[in-house]
């Protein structure tokens, strides 16, 4: 089969042949026909994320396809059955094998490029804003890295749940794109002061949620900005930098700080995450939810589509189209 690999952390991505995997019992092998780009797929290629795979690696979270086999002792799926997955790794590929446990049901009517930008964006968001952040009608909830994917299906989750969103994004290009998605209003970090902005948008208030996937400076200046019971929602570092949290503004708040790492939750807590992804497709289907893809790249431009990302001029979700 075709994939897409590096040999080494830091390493260019190459298109390959390698031998096609084969389900071991509990596993699933899918034929895939599209895969997320994601900006962890980034940090696991340079060796700089939370899990680091053997080598060689093939990167890629999430993807939706077909299923082609199965192991023995997988009796939720068929072969023929439309499917996504979440894996830590081995999405840039024209097939991969994955736990039964880490495959969901793909609606008919929802296209394979737009099931393969739902697990990490959405299962993420829907996880940290109501189950992690326990989310509430009214309250502010600000949104860093609005425009990014994670952070757009975080805008819009929060908006359809009756929130009030202030999106935070690096560019003015990309302020309709964050409005269209649900916010209220939006700030541009690069000539706005965040922390008077949000306090001038809610009377002095504060944010009551900070959906957070940048890190570094960002998250310094949110714990200045939450309200009273603030929840700071930790979820990545594209920043580059992994902020402290220092306990005594949380404790004059009466905050949190909650760490959301959605890929371990998936893992842990099977029922739940199945829950969440039957609440996300019933809401793709009727038009609730309209993940935003930005571009669609064959397999062998997967290096482009993450150079993309990398640069920020990706508003929604890239994905690559395999089959």
């Amino acid at each position: 089969m075709r994939a897409m690999q590096v040999a080494a952390f830091g390493e260019p991505l190459r298109l390959v042949e390698v031998e096609t995997p084969q389900p071991d019992p509990g596993e699933v092998q899918i034929a895939v026909h599209a895969a997320g780009v994601n900006y962890p797929d980034l940090l696991m290629i340079d060796g700089r994320y939370q899990v680091r795979p053997e080598l060689p690696l093939i990167p890629g979270f999430e993807v939706a396809g077909i299923v082609s086999a199965v192991g023995s002792g997988v009796d939720r799926f068929v072969p023929g059955d439309r499917v996504i997955a979440f894996a830590f790794h081995g999405g840039y590929a024209e097939s991969i094998v994955v736990p039964a446990e880490s495959v969901s049901p793909v609606p008919e009517g929802v296209p394979f490029d737009v099931a393969a930008a739902i697990p990490l964006a959405y299962g993420t968001g829907r996880h940290a804003l109501f189950d992690r952040g326990q989310l509430k009608v009214g309250e502010t909830v600000v949104v860093l890295g609005a425009a990014g994917g994670v952070g757009l299906a975080a805008v819009e989750l929060a908006a359809a749940a009756g929130a009030s969103v202030i999106g935070c994004v690096g560019a003015d290009w990309k302020r309709d794109d964050v409005l269209r998605a649900g916010a209220s209003h939006v700030i541009n970090y690069t000539d706005e002061n965040v922390r008077e902005r949000v306090k001038e948008l809610t009377g002095g208030h504060g944010a009551d949620v900070v959906y957070d996937p940048v890190g570094g400076d960002a998250t310094d200046e949110a714990l200045r900005y939450l309200a009273w019971r603030g929840r700071l929602l930790i979820i990545g570092f594209t920043s580059g930098r992994i902020a402290d949290v220092p306990a005594n503004r949380l404790l004059n708040k009466g905050a949190s700080a909650i760490g959301v790492f959605w890929g371990v939750f998936a893992g842990r807590e099977h029922e739940a995450k199945e829950a969440d992804f039957r609440w996300i497709a019933e809401r793709v289907l009727d038009g609730r939810l309209s993940p935003v893809i930005a571009g669609r790249f064959p397999l062998e431009r997967a290096a482009d589509a993450l150079a993309l990302l990398e640069e920020r001029k990706v508003v929604g979700r890239q994905v690559l189209i395999v089959r």
